[in-house]
């Protein structure tokens, strides 16, 4: 039987996701429809925002669903630049963080080669955490050229949290984004005492399913939409509304809310377990991201002399899931930009590992990846060194 250890990429459905997925599947109608049939849909989908903003802490038409986190991120980061620059071209400024999401990083990229912004990266510790010193005097002497802030919420490689509440207070009136993809349904989350002006959540993080998620955006607050269409969400997100999804979403949020605080209890028991084991069975290994505010369930550490390339196929052939401190695209592994902003050197970055706790993870499933870790890592720092030896 494997051993499920990348929780931190996606979750199991939950039972109440699934109940009510296949329950709304079961029925016929567009949300838009005048006719009762639509009209039925339009209250299964209203009801469901309710539901789902009262676990938010925040107001239901403050909502704004999307086909995913990815999409939210998109349509916070590029509306709220367009708004800004067609209002005043000399606000282009987006202050942001180094480890963002490539959903955040990229759509920021764009700008910048598309519609001339400008980036300014706030610096971090070793621990993981922003420096506020340098947020606060930045937004004193460039308030009037920033169009935005985005901060994540929480980091999704180290598990960091971020203190987005005291940004929020130096912003004043500049738009505040957080990506809260991996925060919501696993620690405390109110959108109402963040005081952002938009955050960003997704269903099949906390056990709804794929392709579902929500830009959540402050009343009265506009941004210029991505999608133009038929003028669904506020006008701000067109498309046909995916009420089977929506409703599996909102189902999913309460129970990850009624069960929050035992999970988190019992993810940071196992991941402490995990951590201290690590540490003491294999020398030359190192936890990244070391504050002690973090995500109950993340742990990221490097095998010094390894590659987590190999560390992964070798987990994969005992039947354990992790994955890397390091993206890969088009097939060639690129070091971790989050581990390099920590101060990682490449190598160190592209020995890294993520193992990230659910709340289906037991004991025993961490008892296996000690018993077999160590000669995983083993056999990954021999296949490293002939590499090297061959270089």
């Amino acid at each position: 039987m494997s051993i499920y250890l990348d929780n931190a990429a996606t979750v199991p459905l939950v039972e109440p996701a699934i109940n009510a997925l296949t329950a709304q599947m079961r029925k016929v109608g567009n949300a838009s429809s005048l006719h009762s049939d639509g009209r039925a849909i339009r209250k299964d989908v209203e009801d469901a925002r309710l539901a789902l903003s009262q676990v938010i802490d925040c107001e239901a038409s403050e909502i704004i669903f999307t086909g995913s986190g990815t999409e939210a991120d998109n349509l916070a980061v590029k509306g709220f630049f367009w708004k800004a620059v067609s209002a005043d071209p000399g606000k282009n400024i987006i202050l942001t963080s180094p480890f963002e999401h490539h959903a955040i990083k990229d759509p920021i990229e764009w700008l910048v080669e598309h519609d001339g912004a400008k980036v300014v990266e706030i610096p971090v510790g070793e621990g993981g955490v922003v420096n506020l010193e340098f947020v606060q005097d930045f937004i004193k002497s460039n308030h009037d050229s920033i169009a935005l802030i985005t901060v994540m919420h929480s980091n999704n490689e180290i598990g960091t949290l971020q203190p987005i509440a005291e940004i929020v207070n130096f912003a004043g009136e500049i738009p505040v984004h957080t990506d809260a993809v991996q925060s919501f349904g696993k620690v405390d989350f109110s959108f109402a005492k963040l005081g952002v002006t938009a955050a960003t959540i997704s269903g099949h993080k906390i056990g709804a399913p794929l392709g579902i998620g929500a830009l959540i955006l402050k009343r009265g607050i506009d941004l210029t939409p991505v999608l133009h269409g038929g003028g669904q969400e506020r006008e701000i997100r067109s498309g046909t509304l995916n009420a089977p999804a929506i409703v599996a979403f909102a189902a999913a949020a309460q129970f990850a809310a009624k069960y929050q605080g035992e999970n988190k209890a019992q993810i940071e028991k196992l991941r402490d377990n995990a951590s201290a084991r690590i540490l003491e069975s294999i020398p030359g290994s190192a936890i990244n991201g070391n504050s002690a505010a973090k995500l109950p369930g993340i742990i990221n550490v490097a095998f010094e002399g390894t590659e987590s390339e190999a560390l992964l196929l070798l987990l994969d052939s005992v039947g354990i899931s992790a994955s890397a401190g390091s993206a890969c695209s088009a097939g060639v592994s690129r070091p971790s930009h989050v581990l390099l902003a920590l101060g990682r050197t490449e190598d160190q970055a592209m020995s890294a590992l993520r193992f990230s706790i659910g709340s289906q993870t037991t004991l025993s499933d961490i008892d296996r990846l000690i018993e077999v870790l160590p000669g995983v890592v083993e056999k990954a720092r021999s296949a490293y060194q002939v590499k090297k030896g061959r270089a």
